[in-house]
């Protein structure tokens, strides 16, 4: 059975990109569950929207995350919630599931 999530592909490969800046293809592809070809894809299509550059350093390419870039295309979208509400809404989801466990 084909497992889901509540992040597409992109955010996942941008949330590693943001935390783990000298990560490899293949530690991003392992971490966040996609094949290599598909991580190169998205970090790609991340560039062509400004929202990820690289440049080397030595042998590796150093990814780096332009928030300005992330935060103006998120204003974009027609999504229903702004990234606040999805923060606060996890937050509080979070919480009543902790309060739940020690019930």
């Amino acid at each position: 059975m084909a497992t889901w999530g509540f992040l597409t592909n992109h955010a996942l490969v941008l949330l590693h990109l943001a935390q783990h800046q000298g990560s490899t293809i293949r530690d991003i592809s392992r971490s966040v569950g996609l094949t290599e070809r598909a991580v190169i894809s998205i970090i790609r299509a991340l560039e062509e929207e400004d929202i990820v550059s690289k440049h080397r350093e030595g042998r590796n390419n150093v990814y780096d995350v332009n928030l300005p870039a992330v935060m103006k295309h998120l204003r974009e979208q027609t999504e229903p919630f702004t990234l606040e509400e999805i923060a606060s809404q996890t937050a509080a989801l979070a919480k009543a599931l902790r309060e739940s466990e020690e019930k």
